[in-house]
């Protein structure tokens, strides 16, 4: 990169990480990329985050909100401090290497109709699996399913070098998402809605549909402790990753697989439901009904944002390339498929 290169504004919107600030954010600024700003964004924390930020690390943009307004209303309240012509929403527990960004800023710059791109995220603790949150790069099945190269479900994979090809995918992950700011403001910002979890899958989707590109970059690397902020068996969680598909689903989906594609997911959110009940776990039963129920009473607020959200978009043919035509659910639990590789798209 020369000294022309575009800013970036690396935005981490923090919710009482202060250990993971005090940890992750001097690899950060020592980032091998010349034109870049790094702010935090504090979504109303009580354990002196913001303090840490002004007393040890001045050369941060410090931004403080009152509250704390979720992944989607927190990111969407700090991009009005952000002056460059790329975003990054990283997470606080995120560790960059020295690298990380520039691969990608220079594919983006190359690349004019890309609105995204994600590095591979390796876990923090063992660092030669991919992590849940992102791998290398997402994709969906026909029922709105995510997963990843690298990442079904639950089983993360080993990083052997499989997946280091760049490829188009269908989502980038928050925890590391690197997006072109004015593309951002066209399709625009994080559904708040949402609160936390999908939201960037949303993103993507309507970008897909915009008519631009998602990438995942390997040659950049980052490891993800992954769970930071919310535990994978927390239930709110559960309640949250169950409402937030089924909304994304009435959003985004083609008028013709509305009808179709819901009710069956619908019925395997059931099953899920049933399945927690036979595992004697009350609360993530309750989880995912509340989910269901909150998704159907609440129809008319769906059916507007979806009438809202199609107006402002164009049919693109290329999502539905990237869209896993089967089962992920069946191919994962019937069938066994654990890798990415298994799969035939």
């Amino acid at each position: 990169m020369t000294e022309k290169a575009p800013k970036v504004s690396v935005i981490i919107l923090n919710w009482n990480t202060k250990h993971f600030l005090e940890k992750f954010l001097p690899p950060l600024l020592q980032t091998d990329y010349p034109n870049f700003e790094v702010i935090v964004a504090d979504n109303g924390s009580t354990d002196g985050s913001a303090d840490l930020i002004k007393e040890k690390f001045k050369n941060v943009k410090l931004v403080e909100f009152d509250k704390n307004y979720g992944f989607a209303g927190g990111y969407n309240r700090s991009f009005k401090f952000a002056n460059g012509e790329y975003i990054v929403l990283l997470n606080s527990d995120v560790e960059v290497t020295p690298n990380w960004l520039n691969p990608i800023v220079n594919f983006m710059e190359e690349n004019p109709d890309v609105f995204a791109c994600q590095p591979k995220i390796l876990s923090f603790y063992e660092r030669n699996k991919f992590e849940y949150a992102g791998a290398c790069g997402g994709f969906i099945d026909v029922f709105g399913y995510p997963f990843c190269r690298g990442r079904i479900f639950d089983f993360c994979e080993e990083d052997k070098g499989q997946y280091d090809d760049t490829i188009q995918v269908f989502w980038a992950t928050g925890a590391c998402l690197v997006m072109r700011k004015k593309f951002l403001n066209e399709i625009g910002l994080l559904d708040e809605d949402f609160f936390a979890h999908m939201e960037e899958i949303d993103l993507c989707w309507r970008a897909n549909l915009n008519g631009y590109k998602i990438f995942c970059l390997p040659q950049s690397v980052v490891y993800h402790v992954g769970g930071g902020t919310l535990p994978k068996t927390n239930t709110w969680k559960t309640f949250l990753n169950h409402r937030n598909s089924l909304i994304m689903l009435e959003k985004n989906l083609d008028t013709l697989k509305l009808f179709t594609i819901i009710p069956i997911r619908l019925a395997l959110d059931l099953v899920t439901a049933i399945t927690y009940i036979l595992k004697a776990d009350l609360k993530n039963f309750i989880a995912v009904m509340k989910a269901i129920s909150t998704f159907l009473l609440l129809q008319p607020k769906w059916i507007y944002k979806r009438i809202e959200n199609r107006k402002k978009l164009k049919k693109n043919k290329i999502t539905g390339k990237l869209i896993y035509k089967k089962s992920i659910v069946f191919d994962y639990f019937i069938l066994g498929k654990k890798k990415f590789s298994d799969l035939k798209f």
